[in-house]
């Protein structure tokens, strides 16, 4: 599955003869920090233990400077733990690369020990969209059954909580409106994409993932 990439394309070897890459690119490091690696739930667990050993300081009667100072101490501990997930977020948005092709999406994935996924779309029996802030979102791909890839292995490459039929999932992409038309109108171009999955649009403002529309503009209607 691992292969040296090829120098122009960053794939594991020259695109066949009438194949067309679309679309690559990496992760946003940050957004990727968000959505796969919870930082902020990490910050809000840290913020809720700060003002819990504040408040029981304050109800063992200490004073508010002796109960601040005991609620200080887990500041430090806060801080290096989100550092290492804000570095573990950055080495696995720096060790990725997403390629979509009109044939195929390959995905470039793997800090420690890198490989790539190979995704034809006539494995691909539907994509849904998720849009983040700043114009970050996810594109997750709902595979056919036959196509078994282990959830431990995508990580953070998958979508949450698919883990009996895990979702291949280009996380945390920028300009996800582009990208996701992009992917789209592949999908849609594709002749084995299966007749019944065929996506129906939803409102914009709708932040769960949503299956996309064969023209991804419609969404927005």
């Amino acid at each position: 599955m691992n292969a040296p990439m090829h120098p122009q394309t960053d794939l594991p070897e020259a695109l066949p003869r009438g194949e067309r890459i679309l679309w690559r690119g990496r992760p946003d490091p940050v957004a990727l920090a968000f959505a796969a690696f919870r930082i902020g739930w990490v910050a809000a667990y840290f913020g809720l233990l700060f003002a819990w050993r504040f408040a029981s300081s304050l109800a063992d009667g200490a004073g508010a400077v002796d109960a601040l100072v005991y609620a200080l101490w887990i500041l430090p501990l806060a801080a290096a733990g989100l550092l290492i997930i804000g570095v573990l977020a950055w080495l696995a948005a720096r060790t990725t690369i997403y390629t979509v092709t009109d044939r195929r999406v390959v995905m470039r994935i793997g800090i420690a020990l890198p490989l790539t996924l190979n995704l034809p779309y006539a494995e691909v029996e539907g994509a849904s969209v998720k849009e983040r802030g700043r114009g970050t979102g996810d594109i997750a791909f709902a595979l056919q059954r036959s196509a078994r890839i282990g959830y431990a292995v995508l990580w953070p490459h998958a979508r949450a909580g698919h883990f009996a039929r895990p979702q291949p999932t280009l996380r945390a992409i920028p300009d996800i409106a582009t990208v996701a038309e992009r992917v789209a109108g592949a999908l849609a171009a594709a002749p084995a994409l299966a007749p019944h999955s065929a996506p129906v649009a939803v409102p914009m403002a709708d932040r769960r993932h949503r299956d996309m529309p064969a023209a991804y503009g419609a969404a927005a209607e």
